[in-house]
């Protein structure tokens, strides 16, 4: 099995978590860090680099937070890994046949990630339920922090 950094997994999640939140305005910080179980500091350092890219965009003040920069279609996990953990760099090959497969290997892996969108996830029936199991309950309110009493329902999510 493929080891992603903790630093692409949590850049994943926190979009993830805007790209289901889209609709409901600028996400703060502080939501995400508690509902994804992310440090500040972390989260702070993932989303500077976000920002950077242009892949999130905040808004300052009262109600501010983050919101998406650009479309969940337009957002690939492999962009979001190379931003997270840099390009991977040349392995260094045994020989011509672990060269030819190493290369091969890490191109179609690339391809892969490059293929799967923000919006792919956000789509995927498991990913669905548990975004509803998360904000079960008479009113809708995530159950790690509270924080989105205030705010619209996640797409899909049934009002109270």
């Amino acid at each position: 099995m493929i080891r992603l950094s903790a630093k692409s997994r949590y850049a994943v999640s926190a979009l993830l978590h805007l790209a289901v939140h889209n609709q409901a305005g600028a996400v703060p910080l502080a939501e995400i860090s508690v509902c994804q179980g992310i440090s500040m500091s972390y989260i702070d350092q993932i989303f500077w680099k976000l920002r950077r890219a242009g892949l999130v965009r905040g808004t300052p003040g009262p109600g501010g937070g983050y919101r998406l920069g650009r479309s969940p279609e337009s957002i690939a996990m492999g962009e979001v890994i190379t931003l997270m953990d840099g390009q991977g760099g040349p392995r260094r090959a045994t020989s011509a046949l672990d060269q030819r497969l190493w290369a091969g290997l890490a191109e179609r892996i690339e391809t892969f990630l490059n293929g799967i969108t923000l919006a792919d996830f956000a789509a995927r029936p498991d990913v669905r339920e548990a975004l509803l199991d998360q904000y079960a309950g008479g009113s809708w309110r995530c159950d790690v922090c509270g924080a989105l009493s205030t705010r619209q329902q996640p797409i899909g999510g049934s009002q109270a």
